[in-house]
């Protein structure tokens, strides 16, 4: 991953009405607080765990470093912890996030970082080692087959994804919007929730390789080869 190429793509211009990019999104990752959900149409919310996100790696998080092979990009990479403590950790990183917020918070933790939906052109595509899906980030464009059908263009021969799956074996494609706890709201946007037993189904079809699964602390992982 060159610098021309990050330069060049930063550059891109970014969809300014996409979700994750209104408020209450936004102000949650810029104080770093919630409460913040995702709400389905019929008044269902699932909690959105900010503080954790703004948090540094947890023992959790931790367990993802000793499965990456570099180069990383972390996809949906939100406040940048995971970027930020791979490159403490020597290995080079880059998130990709469509929220401003986002990204300056991971700039500001000393991450690089793009404002970049994971199916825009990205820098060094077909070439990167690893490949995260965490915090629930299987459920990008609500359609997990195109999702990981996406990571594969841009994972090396050989290289891996680190996915979470939810806790229970769901396998949902949603509408959603984030609101936070006074009833504010963003934009209706498509998402999808995967448990263990989804995920890797989903991964076989689209041609990964399950390596391995994991739970720690009450989140769940599974790692798949390409």
């Amino acid at each position: 991953m060159s610098g021309t190429e990050l330069t060049e793509l930063a550059e891109l211009p970014a969809d300014p009405a996409g979700p994750w990019i209104d408020d209450p999104y936004g102000h949650a990752l810029r104080t770093g607080r919630g409460p913040l959900f995702l709400r389905r149409s019929d008044g269902w919310l699932l909690p959105l765990e900010v503080e954790r996100w703004c948090a540094a790696p947890d023992t959790a998080d931790l367990t993802l470093f000793s499965h990456c092979r570099g180069p990383v990009l972390d996809i949906g990479c939100g406040p940048g912890r995971l970027v930020a403590a791979l490159a403490a950790h020597g290995l080079t990183a880059l998130g990709v996030d469509v929220s401003p917020a986002a990204v300056a918070r991971t700039r500001g933790a000393g991450g690089s970082v793009l404002r970049r939906s994971v199916f825009d052109r990205l820098p060094a595509e077909g070439r990167w080692g690893t490949a995260l899906l965490v915090d629930g980030n299987i459920g990008i464009g609500g359609d997990p087959h195109a999702l990981l059908t996406r990571v594969r263009e841009l994972v090396a021969p050989g290289g891996r994804v680190l996915a979470e799956a939810a806790t229970h074996d769901v396998d949902e494609r949603l509408t959603v919007r984030v609101q936070d706890a006074h009833g504010r709201h963003g934009r209706d946007f498509p998402w999808a929730r995967l448990g263990p037993t989804a995920l890797l189904r989903t991964a076989t079809l689209t041609g990964w390789t399950p390596a391995g699964q994991w739970t720690t602390d009450g989140r769940t992982f599974v790692e798949l080869w390409g």
